[in-house]
């Protein structure tokens, strides 16, 4: 239990505020905590619900008679409750479906990254749930999410002086999360079990508020789980395939069960990913159990179900061995009204290493509706599953596609946000999908908006020194290698941004160009998942780049990278640079963020750049075609990329006028 100081009345509701990540996307709320004690904010994590049980009593007697502080409060809390409590219809989802207010949309995923604070997210999949959670609160949508509270998280990277990548894990202590646990319609707190190989287990139910929508999420880390069970739910893709099976019977079936024991009926069921996919299987259950049978049920739990898979080579798809399954089914098949044989064949696999039970092929076989997140994506995906529709052509499989975006709020940097509401209107955010909203980027005046890139690129710019500071302080660097990093990056140089989840199809190994008339700096930042040899690699190898004599300062791998390092990345670099290989990009979004700061991309035509790419707003690398030969394709990217460096990115940002602004850069960052 989280014991917080005595608040001052006129300042009580920090309480409510820190428990709704509706402050994750509105930077004056944020702000409201960062004043109480800058120095605490940064050491908390930006963790609102633990700053407040650290602060100290003296300092919020100080701001509750603060004239400046109180009305920022006032403001915030206004805005907040104007918010929550919307007037009718005020609502996107209100004016336009005030029929369906009351049938929830249920949607499960396996992480949700909302804010740096709360580490239950990996990558790109997670970072998508966040910022859907997050919009459909901004559009009123009747949403609920579910999924896992990790208490480890996914793991804190560092690097070793050679470049190793070493995972450790932080323990998330509940009571320093903006987390409650669930209650009934009693209010009895929510506990639900499942069953596991000879046993059954518990799992308790925390909810979140994000805003207008709540998550709600697992954990099985209680009485009376033994220890091996307790550890289901500790960390995000951790341990070998029973702990994965285990934990995604707990979030399909759990899941389920946890919404009944809420009193949620969804109206619609999202599967995002197929980590989830057992949930339709708990759905036929109950209807079976009714007196439908198993192809009744199948029809019914389809007719209402979502599934939006982002893998685009079969590898990375889920499966298990037909064994595991005999071990954690052979009592429920019967209960679904089939036998073994019909069991396997609802999630039946083969890519040619021998058949196996896909949660990709459950979902698509159990859902009525399927999509990729990207057009690219989604013909690849209609191609890789084709063999589940039999006798059709592979543009007729029915897998659709709706290409991944980006919570806006989220992303858009306070400066580039006041300089839009002064050109754009106070409520500019609210038409962003209006084409006629963007034309009027044009009016910006060249010299407001490159000086405000030029305040986040300085921001950028602290944060990267303070982070080197940090990292290579543990490293117990001397005093003289630490005197480099005041100095390390020049305002004035062209700095590209990459910065990913290192896996093996992302090439972040870059030839890097030492022009000292026209510097090129890069920073470099992303994870290999703990169980990726060749992603770790690739972080050694720029790691040693990076502290190479010839590369010293112009090479900066910045560790442990997170959402906080990713909102200073795409708002203060030149140009984001994404390089994967064609077509295993599903749909990518790190490039959507830099683009509405004003970044320019340059990017391999994969994902969603092979669709946002207009030949005006940014660079394309290579070719839009996929090779046979991945060293032909490697190759040929290369020099791409390179040319496109040399002959064309860095002569036009340093093409300046006059009045010493890069115009024609300009251009091309309105266009982004």
């Amino acid at each position: 239990m989280t014991v917080f100081p005595i608040m001052p009345s006129r300042i009580s509701r920090l309480y409510e505020l820190a428990y709704n990540l509706w402050w994750s996307w509105h930077p004056e709320a944020r702000a409201l905590y960062k004043t109480l004690d800058p120095d605490l904010w940064e050491e908390v994590g930006h963790n609102p619900v633990r700053l407040l049980s650290e602060v100290r009593p003296a300092r919020l007697e100080e701001v509750a008679n603060s004239v400046d502080y109180l009305q920022s409060y006032d403001s915030v809390l206004s805005d907040f409750d104007a918010y929550m409590h919307p007037r009718a219809n005020e609502t996107w989802f209100s004016r336009t479906y005030p029929e369906l207010i009351h049938r929830t949309i249920a949607y499960f995923s396996a992480e949700f990254g909302l804010h740096e604070s709360l580490p239950i997210y990996s990558g790109g999949l997670g970072i998508l749930s966040g910022d859907h959670c997050k919009e459909a609160s901004d559009l009123g949508l009747p949403f609920v999410g579910v999924g896992f509270l990790y208490p480890q998280g996914y793991f804190q990277q560092r690097i070793t002086r050679d470049g190793t990548q070493e995972a450790s894990y932080d323990k998330l202590h509940f009571s320093e999360a903006p987390a409650i646990p669930a209650s009934d319609a009693d209010g009895n707190e929510v506990m639900i079990s499942v069953d596991l190989p000879g046993r059954r287990i518990q799992a308790k139910v925390w909810k979140l508020q994000v805003g207008r929508i709540q998550l709600y999420l697992m954990d099985t880390d209680v009485e009376p789980n033994a220890p091996p069970d307790r550890e289901l739910s500790a960390r995000l893709y951790g341990g070998d395939r029973e702990m994965r099976i285990s934990q995604e019977i707990v979030l399909g079936i759990g899941g389920v069960r946890a919404l009944r024991a809420l009193g949620i009926s969804p109206a619609a069921w999202h599967i995002n990913e197929g980590h989830a996919a057992f949930l339709n299987l708990e759905r036929c259950r109950e209807l079976v159990a009714s007196g439908l049978s198993f192809n009744e049920a199948r029809e019914a739990v389809a007719a209402n179900s979502v599934f939006t898979t982002h893998t685009p080579v079969p590898a990375g798809n889920d499966t298990f061995s037909y064994d595991l399954v005999d071990k954690y089914f052979g009592s429920y098949w019967g209960q679904l009204g089939l036998d073994r044989n019909q069991f396997m064949e609802v999630a039946r696999e083969d890519h040619g290493w021998g058949p196996t039970y896909g949660m990709t092929a459950l979902a698509l076989r159990l859902t009525g509706q399927h999509n990729g997140v990207s057009e690219l994506h989604g013909a690849v995906s209609r191609k890789m599953w084709q063999f589940l529709w039999p006798g059709i052509d592979s543009e007729e499989v029915p897998i659709d596609s709706i290409t991944n975006g980006i919570h806006t709020p989220s992303w858009i940097a306070p400066e580039m946000n006041a300089l839009f509401k002064r050109y754009l209107g106070a409520d500019w955010g609210d038409h962003v999908d209006e084409e006629d909203l963007w034309k009027r980027i044009i009016d910006i005046p060249d010299e407001e908006l490159w000086q405000t890139h030029v305040q986040r690129k300085e921001a950028l710019i602290n944060y990267t020194r303070r982070r080197l500071r940090q990292q290579h302080l543990r490293l117990g660097e001397g005093s003289m290698q630490m005197a480099e990093f005041e100095s390390m990056l020049n305002a004035d140089a062209l700095i590209i941004g990459f910065a990913r989840r290192y896996a093996t199809y992302k090439r972040a190994t870059l030839a890097i160009l030492n022009n000292p008339e026209r510097p090129v700096q890069i920073i470099f930042a992303g994870k290999a998942h703990p169980a990726d040899e060749p992603g770790k690699a690739l972080i050694e190898q720029v790691y040693r780049i990076s502290r190479s004599d010839a590369f010293r300062g112009k090479v900066i791998f910045l560790e442990n990278y997170d959402i906080g390092m990713a909102r200073y990345l795409v708002s203060g670099t030149d140009l984001w640079l994404n390089n994967p290989i064609r077509p295993h990009e599903a749909s990518g979004t790190s490039g959507q963020k830099a683009a509405l700061n004003g970044q320019p991309n340059c990017s391999i035509l994969d994902g969603w750049w092979a669709e946002g790419y207009n030949g005006k707003n940014g660079w394309a690398i290579g070719e839009e075609r996929e090779y046979h030969d991945p060293d032909v394709q490697a190759e040929a990217d290369s020099l791409s990329l390179y040319r496109l460096l040399e002959e064309e990115i860095v002569p036009t940002y340093y093409d300046r006028g006059p009045d010493g602004i890069p115009h024609r850069w300009i251009a091309i960052m309105k266009e982004a």
